[in-house]
């Protein structure tokens, strides 16, 4: 209140409050924020899409608001508030006239996309993915997209985007289709697909990108590093197609589109004799988007005599298989030439044991243990990619780059 909110929602009155604080009493908090969520969406006529899948929710969500803004008012989550709180607040910030309306939807278990889908009530619906995710939670990768499905039901008519690359898009075009979607739009690079990659050129620090969205020919680039980038950039299009908006402008949009702080940011960092470049994917973590960092690590372009190093921590909630994941990654990093590989967990433990020797730089219980080891063996020219799921905490790691370059 002192800040300037209008009123508060509240159960009781909080005490220290004064008596004439302007004050709306409610029997459940979370019940009335739904409340004025709902009252957003139906106060409107914007056209609303939502976005989930395995991973990619977010850069999609934020890809998809810079490709609409400049053709009408456009809400969007901010962040990732994507769950039974963050989505009715979401919401509840719409304003009545916006034009368009962007919404991630969140899950850890079974059942929590549904009832987020038919508060939204999305016009266009956008699975990114399915992979292995919150697995801890699942019995199989099946069960994953069954409960990513669940978006549907808060669909009635409109168009689902689903990945045509991906090897549950029938099932999940089945699920949409039974739950009553009018349209099922398939964007990747599967010869079938509506929204088509043709061809791309996947550099350091961007991607300059040809596809066919729905017949009609367009190029545009990314300033977003990795092929990951560019098949979500098909979905994105795919989905501004089905919004009744114009292609060609947001795809020349997404030009603007930038790394997010945990999702890819770029820092150059000063150090004795020159600087090194990290690479900033502390946020999360999954087999899928590790396998994904660790090509655009790839595609780096170290300077002087500098190496492609990864500083990973563990990947979180992947039940009784988690060991197996951890260990999984020794192929793609060997395949992508990463010369030293820095690890911090019980399960990453797992991935340093499988290394070759020449390449494990070295292993700590937990990230801030690791920091100061990574510090003391980079040099300069280095590019790092630091990457890990938020409870392994590698930010730390990113942080104390920062701090080292800034002394």
């Amino acid at each position: 209140l002192a800040d300037g909110a209008a009123a508060a929602m509240v159960r009781r009155p909080p005490k220290g409050v004064a008596p004439d604080a302007p004050l709306l009493t409610v029997d459940d908090t979370l019940v009335g924020l739904t409340a004025l969520g709902q009252a957003a969406r139906a106060r409107t006529a914007a056209t609303v899409i939502a976005v989930t899948g395995s991973v990619g929710k977010t850069g999609t969500k934020e890809a998809l608001r810079i490709a609409l803004a400049g053709q009408g008012n456009t809400a969007a989550t901010r962040g990732n508030l994507n769950n039974e709180i963050g989505v009715p607040l979401s919401l509840a910030r719409m304003a009545q006239d916006c034009a368009f309306g962007v919404f991630e939807l969140g899950m850890r278990r079974p059942g929590e996309i549904g009832p987020l889908a038919r508060l939204v009530r999305p016009n266009v619906g956008v699975v990114t993915t399915i992979e292995s995710v919150h697995s801890e939670f699942f019995d199989t990768i099946a069960d994953i997209a069954d409960a990513k499905a669940e978006i549907f039901s808060g669909m009635a008519g409109g168009a689902a985007v689903l990945n045509r690359d991906n090897v549950y898009f029938p099932w999940l075009a089945e699920a949409a289709a039974t739950a009553g979607v009018a349209r099922i739009i398939g964007f990747g690079a599967h010869p079938e697909a509506t929204a088509r990659l043709i061809d791309c050129a996947l550099r350091p620090a961007s991607s300059q990108v040809t596809a066919v969205i729905e017949g009609r020919t367009v190029t545009y680039r990314l300033l977003m590093a990795g092929r990951h980038w560019v098949m979500n950039s098909l979905a994105v299009l795919a989905a501004v197609d089905a919004a009744g908006a114009d292609v060609a402008a947001a795809a020349a949009a997404l030009a603007h589109l930038t790394p997010l702080k945990g999702r890819g940011q770029r820092h150059r960092v000063l150090m004795a004799g020159g600087s090194i470049e990290v690479l900033d994917e502390a946020y999360n973590a999954s087999p899928a988007s590790m396998r994904a960092a660790i090509a655009v690590l790839a595609t780096a372009r170290p300077s002087l005599a500098g190496r492609r190093i990864a500083v990973l921590g563990d990947m979180l909630e992947l039940g009784e298989d988690s060991g197996r994941f951890h260990q999984a990654l020794a192929g793609p990093l060997e395949e992508n030439g990463i010369d030293l590989v820095f690890t911090a967990g019980p399960d990453m433990a797992r991935l340093a044991d499988a290394l070759p020797k020449a390449t494990r730089g070295g292993s700590a219980a937990t990230s801030e243990e690791l920091a100061p080891l990574v510090l003391a063996a980079v040099r300069p020219g280095d590019v790092v990619t630091v990457k890990g799921s938020l409870g392994s905490r590698t930010g730390c790691i990113v942080k104390a780059f920062l701090e080292a370059g800034n002394g």
